[in-house]
């Protein structure tokens, strides 16, 4: 969303609101010699500041920026190990966890450059872009799991991701932030919060329709009827998606107004590090990275699940989620660290709004396209823990605050859902994989 976005800004190195004047700017122009700067277009300081740095703007500037300033990047190799045991002994009980901790660091850096694209396209559509692009990694390897045929890997690989986020990491965030900050309770804009979990609730009426069709075995055409129904629900709910971005966009410039700001000061200071058409370059390498290794990942599912003796709807729904998003699982908590809870929120209950109401529905209508019966049936035990999960994180978020307690029970919630996942024997699992 353009507001964590923008907040996420505010915590770049050397832009900690280091240009603004103090409220009595005319005052410090003491020599005659100097004469005060007269007003600027709020727009004028993001041009110089870059313009300012793209002297540095180079091939291998760029590269050093990408490759070698973030410390996940060491995991990089993971992705041409598991390529070489793949190739030499097919030992997918290596495979997977090697292929798992090297799309980390290619997430990490996708994320970097969608954010340095947001800075040129303005706070819009960069809050567009980075609604777009937050849960790429989780889409790609969807729709590579849907040619496979492995429709019941998508379907609770992105269960789990929403499991994650709303128990785990806002549990962490909570917990996290509590402990950090030293006060009894840390706030957060409820409306916001409210809005998600109305979204998340409307998402899970999507999955709960078809569901309560086949285990009733109401439907008028049998095998026929919810899968019509689940891609009927899928269009709906993409509307319903950008209906919901377009409305925090517009938002966000009205609470802007209100308050008499012009724009987000932090944001339009914000220094580029690298040029426009290099983030492009980047965003679509690293996109295509991670498609090329999704392969590897999503193939070594079911030999991982034989070599560990563990079922696939545990490594699907649990650690599928938690390496894969493990990034923006230490952002969230950091920002809650740092009394920025709204981020926190942003990173945790948006990420899970973004996944049920455009990744899960998107994944629908391609695969209506590809001809896969994918349909939004998530089967009545995982329907169920879905429900569960949101109406608690929804009760826990009505007041506005959190604090460690909070942060604690999310936690422990998540561990029940996690053992739950580990002894669940799925039926169907076998006809996809």
């Amino acid at each position: 969303m353009a507001t964590e976005s923008a907040d996420y800004r505010r915590l770049l190195p050397g832009h900690q609101n280091s240009h603004q004047a103090p409220a009595n700017g005319a005052d410090v122009f003491e020599d005659d010699n100097i004469d005060a700067p007269q007003s600027v277009p709020h727009n004028i300081g993001a041009s110089f500041q870059r313009d300012l740095g793209s002297s540095d703007w180079g091939f291998f500037s760029s590269m050093k920026v990408v490759l070698f300033k973030s410390k996940l990047n060491f995991l990089i190799p993971c992705e041409f190990l598991a390529i070489l045991v793949d190739y030499t002994s097919q030992n997918q009980g290596w495979v997977f966890p090697l292929s798992l901790l090297g799309i980390i660091p290619l997430a990490e850096r996708l994320g970097f450059a969608t954010e340095q694209l947001g800075l040129f396209t303005g706070r819009t559509a960069g809050g567009l872009l980075n609604a777009t692009f937050g849960n790429a990694t989780e889409l790609v390897i969807s729709i590579h799991a849907l040619r496979s045929g492995k429709l019941r890997v998508v379907q609770q690989s992105l269960l789990g991701s929403i499991l994650s986020n709303t128990l785990l990491v806002l549990g962490c965030a909570f917990f996290g932030g509590g402990l950090a900050c030293g006060k009894p309770e840390q706030a957060f804009r409820k409306e916001d919060a409210v809005l998600n979990s109305g979204l998340l609730l409307m998402a899970v009426m999507g999955l709960v329709s078809p569901a309560m069709l086949y285990y009733t075995h109401t439907e008028v055409n049998l095998g026929q009827s919810a899968l019509a129904l689940s891609r009927f629900s899928s269009c709906i709910m993409l509307v319903a998606y950008a209906a919901f971005v377009y409305f925090e966009l517009s938002n966000s410039r009205r609470r802007d107004e209100a308050s008499g700001d012009q724009g987000d000061d932090d944001y339009d200071y914000a220094y580029p590090e690298i040029s426009r058409w290099q983030a492009i370059a980047w965003l679509a390498i690293f996109t295509a990275w991670i498609s090329f290794f999704s392969d590897f990942l999503v193939d070594s599912i079911e030999g991982a699940s034989k070599a560990w003796e563990i079922p696939i709807a545990f490594i699907s729904t649990v650690l599928l989620p938690i390496v894969g998003n493990a990034s923006e699982h230490a952002r969230a908590v950091m920002f809650a660290v740092k009394d920025k809870l709204d981020i926190s929120l942003g990173v945790a209950i948006g990420s899970s709004t973004q996944i049920s109401m455009f990744v899960i529905p998107f994944s629908v209508v391609t695969g209506w396209m590809m001809g896969q019966p994918m349909d939004l049936n998530f089967h009545l035990f995982e329907t169920a823990s879905l429900l569960i999960t949101v109406l608690v994180v929804a009760f826990l978020l009505q007041d506005g605050t959190s604090n460690c307690f909070k942060g604690l029970m999310l936690i422990l919630c998540y561990l029940i859902v996690a053992a739950s996942f580990y002894v669940y024997a799925d039926p169907n699992i076998d006809d996809d994989v």
